[in-house]
């Protein structure tokens, strides 16, 4: 008699889903961090495509979670209502601002950055494939390899002044950021060598276009790392202390740092003359503490004369300067939750998240203003890169083969 058939028919609609996710992750995690490194605007077109393809497929196979409930959790997180009083108040700063055209489309540039960021971490599914997880370590990778070649031999490759120059610049701040999920993903895999080697692959990808914030950045990252590693708490809770603190008393600090950079620097040196002129604006008008001068003005007054040219180019100082004490107050404390928050439901993670926590923060801090796209992109796809990590952490540890006999024999 001829034998029933066990097969079973695929469904073409969860094929097509499980490609339309492979793509997006692999566009994610492979394909950003390698055309970052030569194309200045990599990030701001590639993740939304990538973002685009994981909704498709999660319209198609219904893998992420219940979005009702986690909708529920994310909007009632004080971390994140923190963030939105931000985002609030940047708007409502318009009504103040000098430059109502400019900060009107910079406040829909955030907008549909923070939609991009909610958006790709709904459409993640509810448990993660290892397979598509190992795509990050690989395209890490990959980018510090391109990197490393671009270093070298990028001066002989392209005309000068040419539209793409600085994209180096964006692409190693874009792996700064992306090789602490993908050190987490490998340890909470028990593959400490190969951490160690992208780690290693990735400080080397600085140091052959040696950039002051961006070797600084890597190493803070690494103390919080390393120190989270060690005493986890005491990580978490430094990590967060300090960057909330930082932000939140930042005009006093060109007041404590000036003194000290005229030692060591002389009192004509350039970080010494930006931090004098941070001192000025403090002093000149401490009533726009309060307000803040409006969304966009940092950037745009230092066209127009409302501030000097060697005014700081940092969050910090246009936190304050844009926004003022509500502003920078929120964000502080929309910092110091998430930090706390970061990595509760996967604790092998933690030092990891605790270590891109500091490297975004010390980037902020040294070289990239409020608002620039490229940069809030960035951070939005390491959130959504990390949220993906701890999706993939469901696993538990496979049993021993004699327990497993053992158990299977009891059971017959």
């Amino acid at each position: 008699m001829p034998r029933a058939s066990n097969s079973t028919h695929a469904d073409p609609a969860l094929d097509a889903a499980a490609l339309l996710r492979r793509l997006g992750f692999f566009g994610l995690f492979v394909v950003l961090p390698v055309l970052a490194q030569v194309a200045r605007r990599a990030s701001v077109i590639l993740a939304p495509i990538a973002v685009i393809l994981l909704i498709i497929a999660s319209v198609i196979d219904r893998r992420q979670r219940p979005v009702r409930p986690a909708a529920r959790r994310l909007l009632t997180a004080p971390a994140f209502l923190a963030a939105m009083l931000v985002v609030f108040w940047s708007a409502l700063s318009l009504t103040w601002t000098p430059f109502l055209g400019p900060g009107l489309e910079r406040i829909v540039n955030l907008a549909a950055t923070v939609g991009l960021a909610l958006l790709g971490y709904l459409a993640l599914p509810d448990r993660m494939r290892s397979a598509n997880l190992y795509l990050l370590p690989l395209g890490v990778v990959a980018g510090a390899i391109v990197a490393i070649v671009l270093g070298l031999f990028g001066a002989h490759m392209g005309p000068p002044g040419a539209e793409d120059d600085g994209a180096l610049d964006r692409g190693l701040v874009l792996l700064i950021l992306l090789v602490w999920p993908a050190l987490a993903w490998l340890r909470s895999r028990r593959r400490d060598r190969e951490a160690l080697a992208l780690a290693l692959l990735v400080a080397l990808a600085l140091t052959v276009q040696p950039d002051a914030t961006q070797i600084a950045a890597l190493a803070v990252g690494a103390v919080a790392f390393a120190v989270t590693s060690y005493r986890q708490n005491l990580g978490v809770q430094l990590t967060a202390i300090v960057s909330a603190v930082l932000l939140a008393v930042a005009p006093l600090l060109p007041f404590l740092a000036r003194p000290i950079g005229s030692a060591v620097l002389g009192p004509l040196a350039p970080t010494v003359l930006s931090l004098k002129s941070w001192q000025k604006v403090v002093t000149t008008d401490p009533v726009r503490l309060i307000t803040g001068h409006g969304f966009e003005t940092a950037l745009r007054g230092r066209l127009v004369g409302l501030l000097p040219l060697n005014a700081p180019t940092t969050a910090l100082f246009e936190f304050w300067y844009e926004l003022g004490i509500v502003g920078a107050l929120a964000a502080a404390f929309a910092l110091y939750a998430s930090i706390r928050r970061a990595g509760r439901d996967g604790p092998a993670l933690v030092p990891g998240a605790m270590g891109c926590f500091a490297a975004a923060f010390t980037v902020a801090c040294l070289s990239v203003g409020l608002t620039s796209i490229w940069w809030l992109t960035t951070l939005a796809i390491a959130t959504v890169v990390f949220v993906a990590v701890e999706r993939g952490q469901f696993r538990t540890s496979r049993p021993k083969v004699a327990k497993l006999h053992r158990v299977i024999a009891s059971g017959s």
